[in-house]
């Protein structure tokens, strides 16, 4: 997982602020363990998402292809980056048919842009075991900032030898900020697919090796 930020280059990095140095001093010294390079485990996460469906009921779906690169700096949060490439064509929402329309022209447009990115450029520690992540989002070849609570939700070594850290991730986007518009009006008024789309990331991550 490298579900944290895009390092910015410079000679000179800038003093953290009073509150930020405040916050990351008051770490549990348990995350500060967890500094290194982790990798999403994808059998035990779920990158997913859950949308309202005539208004009156919810749709959830998942991608199930992906790839993650992670560096979680458990000292100074503000140096954790992340980076997730999504194989939309991966999209599993349980139905063949609505699948084949997300992957088509009125939604994904998969053809066209078979990848979604997410880039992380900031991590801040807002306190006890959670983070917020603000990085760019990329969809149908449309870039733009969203900001992930993350929350940590413990550590441990498994019966196989691997260093686990499990979070949980959400954000809520509007899909028409990323060329998402397609929809149909309900006689009652509403339409038939929200706006509104709840992005969720329950991630198993476990430390890199190499």
């Amino acid at each position: 997982m490298n579900i944290f930020s895009r390092r910015q280059s410079a000679v000179i990095e800038p003093t953290p602020a009073v509150g930020t140095a405040v916050a990351e001093a008051a770490l549990d010294p348990a995350l500060r363990a967890l500094t290194g390079r982790w990798t999403i485990d994808r059998p035990h996460s779920r990158i997913g998402f859950s949308v309202r469906h005539a208004m009156v009921t919810t749709v959830r779906g998942a991608f199930t292809d992906y790839d993650s690169t992670l560096y979680f700096d458990g000292a100074r949060p503000s140096e954790s980056r992340a980076e997730l490439v999504i194989r939309v064509a991966s999209v599993d929402t349980g139905v063949e048919q609505r699948d084949a329309h997300l992957v088509g022209r009125d939604f994904f447009d998969v053809r066209r842009y078979p990848e979604m990115l997410f880039r992380s450029t900031s991590t801040v520690h807002k306190g006890g075991e959670t983070f917020c992540m603000t990085g760019d989002l990329t969809i149908r070849g449309v870039t733009r900032p969203v900001d992930l609570q993350l929350d940590y939700l413990g550590s441990v070594m498994d019966p196989f030898g691997y260093e686990r850290a499990g979070f949980d991730g959400t954000t809520t986007i509007d899909r028409t900020e990323w060329g998402l518009v397609y929809n149909q009006r309900l006689k009652a008024g509403g339409t038939m697919v929200s706006e509104k789309v709840r992005l969720q990331f329950d991630i198993s991550a476990v430390r890199s090796t190499s």
